[in-house]
């Protein structure tokens, strides 16, 4: 029978592999696009000149404008997956870009549990959360792991890991490693990317987003062979000493045998997003 480290090591090589064409995936994407972006362009640029000689430019006293979609929603079969629940989609047209606004986790561990989300930097990720909170998705429901990186795990209502909406989302606001300074000692310690309070998400298989998120307790640095794979879309404000207490809860074996159960039941009771001042700061206790 393979070891606990050789499983945890096959793992991981499975997971950079599936992170490499992934990886590969995006760049040939980003070509496609680009490629297109130019053509689209020359093709506008030459419309343009012609719309301008016709006169298409003068005066317009419609001012209606046509709503772009933001976010792209891929749709879930539920049918194939019992544990997704269907509670429709999010809308893809006049989703906020900027400014924050505020998650409030209600748990049954003290006081609520605040988070500034990052509009600008996670739109689609914000959206998303604003929406199932809206359908009381997450009330009542259990936060199913506390993970080995030192994080709370919520948002399943199956409490599987498999579980969430009908859709899902691609990757926003992944943080990028830093490239090596020359003068780095060899065996410096890996950097912090997920720093405690970080909000992020988490996708089954990674970079499908839904409704599962993380709730960093303790600062979190990959292993340098690692790349890191959670959308950061908010950090926590405020219920620091809740993070804290849930931190300190010990953990036991689940169905599959890993030691990331919590040993008591963490329940959200209610979880709500309402909109902040634009640009509001995390508080410096999140970070402490």
């Amino acid at each position: 029978m393979a070891s606990s480290k050789d499983r945890q090591r096959k793992l991981a090589r499975a997971k950079f592999d599936r992170q490499q064409v992934r990886r590969a995936e995006r760049e040939r994407r980003r070509r496609r696009v680009t490629a297109g972006v130019g053509i689209s362009l020359a093709v506008v640029l030459i419309a343009a000149g012609g719309a301008w000689i016709g006169g298409a430019f003068d005066s317009d006293d419609s001012g209606s404008t046509e709503a772009v979609d933001i976010c792209a929603w891929t749709p879930q079969d539920a049918g194939s997956n019992p544990a997704l629940k269907d509670v429709g989609e999010p809308p893809t047209k006049d989703i906020p870009e900027t400014g924050t606004e505020t998650m409030t986790i209600s748990t049954d561990k003290g006081e609520p549990i605040s988070v500034a989300l990052d509009v600008a930097s996670a739109p689609c990720a914000a959206a998303s959360l604003s929406y199932l909170a809206g359908k009381g998705f997450y009330d009542n429901t259990e936060c199913h792991e506390i993970t080995a990186d030192g994080a709370l795990r919520c948002g399943d209502p199956a409490g599987t890991g498999q579980g969430g909406p009908t859709y899902s989302f691609y990757d926003e606001n992944v943080p990028v490693r830093p490239e090596p300074s020359a003068s780095a000692a060899t065996g410096t310690t890996n950097t912090v990317l997920y720093p405690k309070g970080t909000v992020a998400l988490i996708g089954n298989p990674p970079g499908a987003n839904s409704s599962q998120f993380l709730v960093f307790f303790k600062d979190f640095a990959p292993a340098a062979d690692v790349e890191p794979e959670y959308s950061i879309v908010g950090h926590v404000t405020g219920g620091v000493a809740t993070l804290d207490k849930i931190g300190k809860i010990k953990t036991e074996a689940n169905s599959a045998g890993d030691e990331v159960k919590p040993s008591e039941k963490i329940t959200i009771q209610t979880l709500t997003v309402g909109a902040s001042a634009a640009g509001a700061a995390p508080s410096a206790s999140a970070q402490s």
